[in-house]
């Protein structure tokens, strides 16, 4: 009886302390899209853009990968994967990075897009499935980001406005890196919520006028549009380590 008992206890001690260890290794990140101070509501809202252009939005998604976090001791925790944010999907925009535990960390810095190599590897499953709608053809790859909706300012059919940005060498390099500084704080944290603002793609560096650029899908304008929304991005908050 004393023996079994002993068992459950140890076995009862083991399970919480791996159950804890296991939430720990699972580092959280969440995105919320807005328009300038507005959430982004898609196919009703109505905005403004810089220039003072109304329009709405009816497709807002992208690709982010390669994940690192940067320790406040300079150590960094890597993540590989490569995840499909989809505002018309209220689940890809809060995942987990595996294996990355909770920690002191000073930045985080991701890939906007797919990188080379996987834009060279033909046709792939999960986030990379071409039924997602983000894959052009075998040979021009995978389109990072796609923003899709109407303008009374546009002059396409139906005052349509569309970019779909991809493309990893030149004359259209959209792949880019997006690092953001986190608060210095004593304590853990676990979980990381980011802004995407979409006024940003608008308006950063180069205002966009959808009276005269109402359309980008190949590599014209590209580059410029991905300049833009490479600095959509900002912390929202930081949660502690339970």
């Amino acid at each position: 009886m004393i023996h079994w008992l002993r068992f459950s206890v140890l076995a009862l001690v083991f399970f919480f302390s791996w159950n804890t260890l296991y939430s720990q290794a699972n580092f959280s990140i969440r995105f919320e899209h807005a328009v300038g101070t507005e959430a982004l509501i898609l196919d009703s809202l109505q905005y403004k853009n810089v220039l003072g252009q109304n329009f709405t939005v009816s497709k807002f998604k992208y690709y982010v990968s390669n994940f690192r976090l940067k320790r406040n001791d300079g150590k960094e925790e890597f993540s590989k994967e490569v995840f499909l944010i989809n505002e018309e999907d209220s689940g890809s925009k809060h995942f987990l990075l595996k294996d990355i535990p909770a920690g002191k960390y000073a930045s985080v810095q991701f890939t906007l897009g797919v990188d080379s190599i996987l834009n060279c590897s033909g046709v792939q499953s999960g986030a990379l499935d071409p039924v997602n709608g983000m894959f052009w053809t075998w040979n021009t790859g995978y389109i990072f980001l796609k923003l899709e909706g109407k303008s009374p300012e546009s002059t396409a059919n139906g005052n349509i406005f569309e970019y779909h940005i991809g493309g990893y060498k030149t004359p259209a390099n959209c792949i880019r890196q997006v690092i953001l500084t986190l608060k210095e704080r004593d304590s853990e944290i676990s979980e990381i919520s980011i802004k995407a603002d979409v006024a940003e793609i608008f308006k950063n560096t180069v205002a966009l006028d959808l009276a005269k650029l109402n359309s980008v899908t190949d590599f014209h304008n590209a580059e410029m549009v991905a300049d833009n929304y490479s600095k959509m991005f900002s912390i929202l908050e930081e949660s502690k380590a339970k």
